[in-house]
């Protein structure tokens, strides 16, 4: 054998046995459970964006998360959460009255007036189906009316640590309703404390018994992505006016972590279920 072949044969033995040895480590710096993934190469066309890991009580990735910007019916969280606060039957019917008629956006509503479900049947339509028309039914029945139920809106809004954020009515109809994606990262994780929230937010579709009239009415959540098989959502909500653009806020477990992604003021119809694929893969 020559020189110059016993020289490879012996370079590859030892590379063997490297290999070997640091068989299962991974890169210094490199959790073995946990790849560190270069967030820098995440592209996002939401003009505002946080993407916040629970358990680990920090950001993962943030795009203008402290810009204060509209929310539409993002605000219909906090909306349930102060009337769920406020401890009334949820069994109990209310009606849509007159004032429940959107004057501002002229948004369209399959609640006529005088139309009654109970207030739980309000609360899962707001919710999941961002039907305005129940968000105001929901304030309007709030003890001390809508008044009261937006000045409840906005101290829970300060005692969450929301300092930037401020609401100007139940549905989000209002440009005036406000905050960041870090405000409304706390927001989620607040929401997710309710059993009510989470499975309104989860429902896929519902089908209601309008009453006087014994009309039945289905509805689909307004967020696909709580029908696909791929996402584990354990709250949602959409949100769009046209001053807000296209809004989405989830918690979900991804890759067995809970994660909250804020995704604001995103333009298109598909745009930000784009963002929260581009998000979780």
């Amino acid at each position: 054998m020559s020189a110059r072949l016993i020289v490879v044969f012996a370079g590859l033995i030892g590379l063997a046995g490297h290999m070997a040895a640091t068989a299962g480590q991974t890169p210094a710096g490199v959790s073995a459970s946990n790849m560190t993934l270069d967030v820098s190469k995440l592209r996002l066309a939401s003009a505002n964006a946080l993407v916040f890991d629970v358990s680990a009580g920090q950001p993962i990735y943030a795009k203008g998360a402290d810009t204060i910007t509209p929310i539409a019916s993002v605000t219909k969280l906090m909306t349930a959460m102060v009337v769920l606060d406020a401890d009334q039957a949820m069994d109990e019917t209310i009606s849509v009255g007159i004032a429940d008629l959107d004057l501002l956006k002229g948004s369209h509503s399959r609640l006529r007036l005088g139309s009654e479900l109970p207030r739980r049947e309000m609360l899962r339509l707001a919710l999941m189906a961002s039907e305005n028309r129940a968000a105001s039914t929901l304030a309007r029945h709030y003890p001390g009316g809508t008044e009261a139920c937006v000045a409840a809106m906005n101290r829970k809004a300060q005692s969450l640590g929301m300092a930037r954020t401020r609401f100007a009515d139940p549905t989000g109809l209002s440009s005036e309703n406000v905050s960041t994606a870090s405000d409304l990262a706390r927001m989620v994780r607040a929401a997710a404390g309710y059993d009510l929230i989470r499975d309104a937010t989860t429902t896929a579709s519902h089908y209601v018994d309008v009453q006087p009239t014994g009309t039945v009415l289905g509805y689909n959540n307004t967020n696909s992505l709580v029908r696909t098989a791929q996402w584990d959502i354990q709250l949602s909500k959409t949100g769009f006016i046209r001053e807000a653009g296209k809004c989405l806020v989830m918690l979900a477990n991804i890759a067995s972590r809970p994660i909250v992604i804020v995704l604001l003021d995103s333009y298109g119809r598909l745009t930000r279920i784009g963002d929260a694929n581009r998000v979780k893969h």
